[in-house]
């Protein structure tokens, strides 16, 4: 996929605050993590689409615009490292939503399909 790349801002290091081996959560998969991380993916886009990231149980939906994807929180797949099960959630529910999640040096991009 090679279209218009959008800079989600910096990733939430607050969130580190939550992991686990910090403050146990007990859901295996870093629940609290993984809400203080996503609260700061919240943005609109120059032609006026939304981009949303709302968590309901292990399931997380990634919208822009009218689009939307899910992906889940997956211990036994991507585990026990909460920050990659994180991560790959959201690569997945993003690349439902026809884009790509990727974070670099701390900044959260998102890659959008080229309009057609």
């Amino acid at each position: 996929m090679s279209g218009h790349r959008v800079e989600l801002g910096p990733e939430n290091r607050e969130a580190e605050k939550f992991l686990p081996n910090v403050r146990d959560d007990g859901s295996g998969v870093g629940i609290n993590y993984a809400d203080v991380y996503i609260k700061a993916i919240k943005l609109t886009l120059e032609d006026g689409r939304k981009v949303t990231v709302k968590r309901r149980g292990l399931k997380l939906t990634f919208t822009i615009g009218d689009r939307s994807g899910e992906g889940l929180l997956r211990r036994l797949d991507n585990g026990p490292d909460e920050k990659n099960i994180l991560r790959r959630a959201l690569e997945e529910a993003a690349s439902s939503a026809g884009a790509r999640f990727d974070v670099r040096d701390g900044v959260m991009t998102l890659e959008l399909a080229p309009a057609s």
